[in-house]
Order: structure tokens, then sequence, then C-alpha cells
């Protein structure tokens, strides 16, 4: 899989990429689970790093509208 995503690049797209990039980060966490439910998933530390992208991404989308309100 590729490598995980950087607070800098992430800050730089649209809240409408963030919100595609976000579901598109579900959809594999969701397929990952399903991979080491059938004891199929290889990269095991991947599941680590998608929950982080998910993490990451729904925090500076929630700082993009946090800071929409304000101003």
């Amino acid at each position: 899989m590729a490598k995980e995503m950087k607070p800098t690049d992430v800050r730089l797209k649209t809240t409408d990429e963030l919100s595609t990039i976000l579901l598109d980060l579900r959809k594999a966490q969701f397929n990952m689970r399903f991979q080491k439910a059938t004891g199929q998933l290889e990269g095991v530390g991947d599941v680590r790093r998608v929950r982080r992208d998910i993490a990451r991404v729904k925090t500076i989308l929630a700082e993009k509208s946090s800071s929409a309100t304000q101003s």
C-alpha cells in the first residue's frame, strides 16, 4: 500500500478532496477487516497506517470547519 499521508500534504487539499479521501480510507479499512477475519491479510502494518490516516484526515477536516465558522 501507499505510504502514510503527511499532514502538510493533507492541509493543502480542499474539503471535498478530503471527504473523498476519507471515504476511500474507510473502504480500505473495511476490506482489511474482512481480510483479517478470513486470514488473508498480508500487510498487518497497513491496518495501523489506515487508522492513523483516517484520524489525520478527520482532524484536519474538523480544523477547516472550525476555522470556517470563526472567520
